[in-house]
């Protein structure tokens, strides 16, 4: 993103899970929020998962975005070892169309929360915009251009249908 400090962490299990993932980033670029991404995979780099769950709140982190798919271990092992927001993104997976992910993220056990969000990009999307909601509770020209998204999307909804 920018040479700002990174505010959000955009987190996945593998490289497969950007296509979906980059929804997220690409609202928080529009919307001016400094973010970094990485590829964090809870079953195949462990120790990267510790490392970076267990130190982004040190690292000025406000809000984890995670994504992951199939067992979708990802946003619910972060979210144990860290007291930041986590927002679990289910990546659509081939075998079960990303139910299974969606399953694995959105049933946490109690005192453990992941916002879950959507399966795919409509996901990725809100959990971008969600982080923003989050971050504009303690920055009010964040809040300013958040709302002017939203009128900007809201006015680009026709009334009516095409006739065709």
């Amino acid at each position: 993103m920018s040479k700002a400090k990174p505010l959000v962490g955009i987190i996945m299990g593998s490289q497969s899970d950007w296509p979906t993932m980059k929804h997220a980033a690409d609202i928080l670029a529009e919307l001016g929020i400094a973010f970094e991404t990485k590829i964090v995979s809870a079953h195949r780099t462990p120790e990267r998962l510790y490392a970076f769950a267990k130190g982004a709140k040190a690292s000025g982190l406000k809000v984890i975005i995670a994504g992951a798919g199939g067992a979708a271990h990802l946003p619910g092992m972060t979210a144990s070892m860290t007291t930041l927001p986590v927002l679990g993104v289910p990546v659509e997976s081939k075998a079960l169309k990303g139910q299974d992910s969606l399953y694995s993220i959105v049933q946490m056990p109690a005192g453990v929360p992941v916002g879950t969000l959507a399966i795919g990009d409509a996901g990725a999307k809100n959990a971008g915009l969600l982080a923003a909601e989050i971050l504009a509770l303690s920055d009010d020209a964040l809040g300013a251009r958040l709302d002017d998204w939203r009128r900007r999307h809201t006015s680009e909804v026709a009334e009516t249908p095409v006739q065709g």
